[in-house]
């Protein structure tokens, strides 16, 4: 448990930084993250990262994509979390 809580802390850190490389990079008109590495990211537990990312940096908060889709991968993603914890107890 332990070390699926380190490696959701990293996860998210990193999605957190990905949104704010690629918000600098879209504003410098240099080479972006494919979207499918930011929905990679999400679904790989580090959707909260993606999330925080876009709300922090105000990235990708106008496509559709992204405004239903990390919302939803991350309520399933709470979903599977405690459906585990309980599982546990």
């Amino acid at each position: 448990m332990k070390l699926f809580l380190y490696y959701f802390l990293i996860i998210n850190l990193y999605g957190i930084f990905v949104m704010y490389s690629d918000k600098n990079k879209s504003k410098k008109g240099k080479w972006r993250t494919p979207e499918n590495t930011l929905f990679t990211i999400a679904i790989a537990f580090g959707a909260l990262g993606i999330f925080i990312g876009m709300r922090l940096f105000r990235h990708k908060t106008k496509h559709n994509k992204f405004v239903i889709g990390i919302p939803l991968i991350l309520i399933v993603q709470v979903f599977i979390f405690f459906k585990y914890i309980y599982k546990l107890l």
